[in-house]
């Protein structure tokens, strides 16, 4: 390994990199340095130990999104891998989430149908709260078999929202003149510097109501005529977990011990989650920390969340 590395004398501070040597000399050095970490140190975070017939666990933790250990690519991995493994009895979704990304959510949504279809045989039990809260887009990605919930735990919040903030007051009081130029009518909405539009209002809206659609009927599929009929169900209102039972949002009471224990019979739990390796937090953080503020800059005022 150390053939590959250049010696201190050729990459000494101030120094030129060596004739015929790349003109990218500090990205190549980087890059040698990585892989050698890389290769010391399993940083991988998706390795799951053999094991004979077992219940698997998949967490998802946090925010819903495509740059957290709770994105889909993240949670798909794992639900593939135990839903593939023909040792997993039954698989265990513990979700601790305010909710996130639309898009993420229905990506999650989606392949658990798609698993759950192709492995019809073993079944899927989503343990809701296994910190505090299983709602929102945390709620949309509870496609199992049967939900089981804490009493103390926050549920529902079936809606959409999109914030932002408005500064045409502040930018009048400081005497501040907003310059942009657009191509269309349309690219420069949501500006936060500048007014809203009934037009554009009213375009927001529509979408909105339109993920609020797909929100409710990823539910009624997911949960069939087990939701009783209240007028608060699809409002964005939450519950706690007692009353997300009482109004057919969850099945049961249980925790994760419990469910394998008692509903899969198989107390063997192995954990598939898979989480951002070190070495892919400071690769993404490091190429496109400037790009995703500046985009984030750019779009609209507010984003989109199943909050």
């Amino acid at each position: 390994m150390s053939d590959n590395l250049p010696s201190d004398s050729c990459y000494r501070a101030g120094s030129r990199p060596p004739a015929g040597g790349s003109e990218n000399w500090e990205r190549d050095a980087l890059e040698r340095i990585a892989l050698i970490a890389w290769g010391v140190f399993d940083f991988t975070g998706d390795r799951v130990a053999k094991a004979g017939k077992h219940t698997a666990l998949i967490d998802l933790q946090g925010e819903i999104s495509a740059n957290s250990d709770a994105s889909a690519d993240n949670v798909d991995g794992a639900l593939q891998s135990a839903f593939e493994d023909d040792n997993t009895v039954g698989l265990i979704l513990r979700i601790n989430s305010p909710g996130g990304s639309p898009v993420q959510a229905g990506i999650i949504y989606g392949e658990i149908r798609r698993l759950r279809a192709k492995y019809s045989k073993t079944l899927l039990y989503v343990v809701g709260g296994g910190g505090d809260m299983c709602a929102s887009g945390g709620y949309y990605v509870a496609a199992a078999d049967k939900i089981f919930v804490n009493k103390a735990s926050i549920g529902g919040s079936i809606g959409v929202l999109m914030d932002g903030f408005g500064f045409t007051g502040l930018i009048d009081k400081l005497g501040v003149q907003r310059r942009m130029h657009t191509s269309s009518a349309n690219k420069g909405a949501f500006d936060p510097f500048a007014p809203e539009t009934p037009q554009m209002v009213a375009h927001a809206q529509d979408m909105l109501d339109q993920i609020h659609t797909q929100f409710i009927d990823a539910v009624k599929q997911g949960r069939g005529k087990r939701p009783k009929d209240d007028p608060q169900m699809f409002t964005g209102m939450f519950w706690t977990g007692e009353k997300s039972v009482e109004l057919g949002l969850a099945d049961d009471f249980g925790d994760a011990g419990y469910v394998a224990r008692e509903i899969i019979k198989q107390p063997d739990i192995v954990d598939y989650t898979q989480k951002e390796s070190i070495s892919e937090r400071v690769v993404k953080r490091f190429g496109a920390s400037v790009g995703d503020a500046a985009m984030r800059a750019l779009t609209l005022g507010g984003k989109l969340q199943l909050r």
